[in-house]
């Protein structure tokens, strides 16, 4: 969320210029750079692990015991205190990521959590245990933050799409860890079934802390700071096996100085008005917003956090079923998502998103249906088609909300408004998610299964919003995707420029079909 551009393209751009010979597969330089980018990609397991570790916690009697029983009310502050640390983290994030570098930010919000997990690990009190999470969440936000860019700007430019949708789609792993973790400490007959699970929540921050000191540097804040020779290793290093002059290389390296010298002189003109002051922009915002509120608030936030009581509704009321449950469930969800991130480059964005729309609406309306059915009959067999229904409306999430809300924010904002955009864009999850998990418990508590009814209302809504708002991206750089917000003026400053990025008449011509 750093100020400032992103000078990245998508495959379209880079097509003439990449070595079919060189995947990730056979290359060693490849592989080295998806590693780091793998110890990235772990920062949402740690959030990840949160929302699971919660509803597993809600289950164990030694957590319930030792929190005297939080009430409804009170299970709201304690899911909700995570995200109320991120965002007072969130005005000063970007700021660290710009002046310090992407890599010092992920490290600094590492060690920022290490110090909450060990805190929430020892709380004695419930008090204790609000500010271990609360601290939790403003490490997140530096550590998200700078591991988000660092990803899209050291990234190759082949896998760029498909490693940026795994940054959110990789949340799952985090869960998983956490769903089978709170399983196998049920057991045991004292506080260490709820501390284990709440140590291991430290394990990715812990990695990064070891470790991303030896890792690179972004080649785009390198540049920025005057420091072009690295930026160049860097690229060259990571992109061409060491080769300088690497067509690739130099082209890569051509577009992101093109891209600061633009920031710079646009710099004292681009501010926060900007983002609302052109019908492009206005369209832009809206979509950023949207995507946004529905990635937390589509009826997914009910299971995330408050499985249990979803569970309470329909009878499931055994610790050891609902922990089951919730293991099979994070696998599920971390397969789908990561297939629907490989596929983003094949079948659009666009396609994905409405796909999930319908499916989400079907499925919920589905478990609604359900639910209301086991209320009046108490019927098994409404209980089990419950389960069923959540899995289906998981698997429909996870096709578009999962991988695609960062990388899609990303790809339709100019890189002078990018860092600004998606800082709105998390300031409106954090807002989203407080909201979600103060009111979620309590209105689940007071009106039951009733409350399912608001989110099918809302998942037509987001249906409609998605079919006529969403644009597709797919097989357009960055650079180019400006043209389907801001029109064909937008291709013609790219070619003022001297972007060499390909005949400028065919793709007018196909921004025009879009």
């Amino acid at each position: 969320m750093g100020a400032g551009a992103v000078a990245v393209d998508g495959p379209a751009g880079y097509a003439h210029l990449l070595d079919p010979n060189r995947t990730w597969r056979n290359n060693k330089r490849l592989i080295i750079l998806n590693a780091w980018i793998t110890l990235l990609l772990i920062t949402s397991s740690t959030n990840g692990f949160d929302g699971s570790m919660m509803n597993g916690l809600q289950a164990l009697p030694q957590w319930q015991s030792a929190f005297n029983h939080p009430g409804s009310s009170m299970l709201g502050l304690l899911n909700a205190i995570q995200n109320v640390g991120a965002l007072v983290a969130l005005p000063f994030a970007p700021y660290l990521s710009d002046g310090m570098g992407r890599r010092p930010s992920v490290i600094f919000g590492a060690g920022i959590m290490v110090v909450g997990t060990v805190l929430q690990t020892a709380s004695q009190s419930v008090g204790m245990f609000i500010g271990a999470r609360l601290l939790i969440g403003f490490g997140l936000t530096f550590a998200s933050n700078g591991a988000a860019m660092l990803i899209t700007e050291l990234a190759y430019p082949s896998y760029r799409a498909t490693q940026t949708s795994l940054f959110n789609s990789l949340w799952y792993s985090g869960a998983i860890i956490a769903a089978w973790s709170t399983f196998g400490t049920f057991k045991i007959n004292s506080s260490w079934s709820w501390r284990i699970p709440s140590a291991l929540q430290g394990i990715p921050s812990i990695l990064q802390l070891a470790l991303l000191w030896f890792g690179p540097e972004s080649p785009r804040w390198l540049m920025s700071k005057g420091r072009e020779a690295e930026a160049l290793q860097v690229l060259a290093y990571y992109h061409a096996d060491g080769n300088k002059e690497d067509p690739l290389v130099q082209f890569e390296y051509e577009e992101i100085k093109a891209a600061i010298d633009l920031d710079r002189a646009v710099a004292d003109t681009v501010g926060w008005m900007s983002l609302i002051n052109t019908p492009g922009n206005r369209k832009r915002l809206t979509i950023v917003v949207a995507i946004a509120w529905f990635s937390q608030w589509s009826g997914n936030g009910l299971v995330s956090y408050y499985l249990n009581q979803v569970f309470e509704t329909i009878g499931i009321t055994d610790p050891t079923v609902q922990l089951l449950i919730n293991g099979i469930l994070q696998i599920w969800n971390l397969a789908w998502a990561v297939s629907a991130a490989a596929l983003v480059e094949r079948i659009g964005r666009r396609t994905l998103f409405i796909t999930s729309c319908v499916g989400m609406l079907l499925f919920f309306t589905l478990q609604t249906v359900c639910s209301a059915r086991y209320a009046i009959t108490k019927s098994d067999s409404a209980a089990h088609a419950v389960i069923a229904f959540i899995f289906l409306f998981y698997a429909s999430y996870d096709i578009a909300f999962t991988p695609l809300i960062v990388s899609y924010t990303l790809e339709i904002l100019p890189y002078p408004l990018r860092a600004k955009g998606f800082t709105v864009f998390a300031f409106v999850i954090s807002l989203a998610l407080i909201f979600n998990q103060y009111v979620n418990p309590v209105a689940l508590r007071n009106i039951g299964w009733k409350y399912y009814i608001v989110y099918c209302c809302w998942l037509a809504f987001e249906l409609f919003f998605c079919y006529m708002f969403i644009v597709e991206t797919k097989g357009h750089s960055l650079e180019e995707t400006a043209a389907l917000f801001d029109g064909d003026d937008a291709v013609d400053q790219i070619y003022a420029r001297g972007r060499p990025s390909g005949n400028e008449k065919d793709i007018k011509e196909s921004f025009s079909e879009s």
